[in-house]
């Protein structure tokens, strides 16, 4: 009986730390999409350094 409880506590610690590592996966995978999203949107609304107004002729 003891080894069968001793089997119990390590698989649901297993499955707690499994549950674990998908969570910070799954957050890091956010971050970084959101993080390309932003340079993305940030890359395409800015001029590159040219002026907003027209030169005069």
């Amino acid at each position: 009986m003891f080894a069968y409880e001793l089997h119990k506590i390590r698989s649901a610690q297993l499955i707690r730390e499994a549950d674990d590592y998908r969570l910070v996966r799954t957050a890091q995978r956010r971050r970084r999409s959101a993080d390309h999203a932003a340079r993305q949107t940030r890359s395409h609304s800015s001029r590159r350094g040219r002026s907003v107004f027209t030169r005069a002729a």
